[in-house]
């Protein structure tokens, strides 16, 4: 891992109309690092990562992606920086086959990538792409349609992955494997992970650093290894 932070979020600060959400958020992401930012239902996750990609505009604070300063820029100002994003639903584009959606994930891939070499390696990651390439990617089950997503956010070779949910409704198997290769991403390609998720005991068995997020604000900071020994750790929220 470099010195510098893939992601680095000072002091942020973001809501919606007069609400506010998040008052001073804090943390960091480094390469070839998962980070998993924990929390109830409306403590300000989700806020948190769409501020990071600009598709919710701080009103305070700092964001900075790959070194680049991001705040308050364009959602592709974040991409070309080096950001994806895959939200907890509506992950696909249901009428299109599966390879039509990796390749409008391609679009965004860095000027001089080999899309045919990079779709190679997305589907080794998860071979079903391969088997259902023809196939409508609405048709396939949720945990296929998840790895669609991945697949197609890989496509664009990011280095920073911002991720709500990706177990939600899904089969313990399925999560055990698409957990499994995004710690392989992470240890391979040197891919840095923002985690949002409830399934807080699967996620730590990948995590190498945790936040705790309470009514908007970060009130713990932990490596995953400390934290998979608290007895009890649904106090904190």
């Amino acid at each position: 891992m470099t010195d510098a932070p893939l992601l680095e979020v000072s002091d942020l600060v973001a809501g919606y109309g007069r609400k506010e959400v998040l008052h001073g958020v804090g943390l960091r992401v480094d390469a070839g690092e998962i980070v998993t930012l924990m929390g109830h239902n409306g403590a300000g996750k989700t806020t948190t990562i769409r501020s990071i990609l600009g598709a919710v505009r701080p009103r305070a604070g700092t964001v900075r992606i790959t070194g680049r300063d991001t705040t308050r820029r364009p959602v592709r100002r974040a991409v070309a920086a080096g950001a994806a994003m895959i939200p907890s639903e509506r992950f696909v584009f249901p009428d299109l086959s599966v390879h039509d959606n990796l390749l409008l994930g391609a679009a965004n891939a860095p000027s001089g990538t080999d899309t045919a070499e990079r779709l190679a390696t997305v589907r080794d990651l998860f071979p079903i792409l391969e088997d259902r390439a023809k196939q409508p990617a609405g048709s396939m089950s949720g945990g296929q349609q998840r790895m669609v997503s991945l697949g197609m956010a890989l496509m664009a070779c990011p280095k920073l992955l911002l991720l709500d949910e990706p177990s939600l409704g899904l089969a313990p198997s399925v999560v055990e494997t698409i957990f499994g290769r995004l710690r392989s991403l992470a240890d391979h390609e040197d891919l840095g992970i923002l985690l949002l998720e409830q399934n807080i005991k699967q996620a730590l068995q990948i995590t190498d650093r945790a936040y705790v997020m309470r009514s908007g604000q970060i009130i713990l900071e932990e490596p995953a290894a400390k934290m998979r020994q608290r007895p009890n750790f649904w106090d904190l929220f």
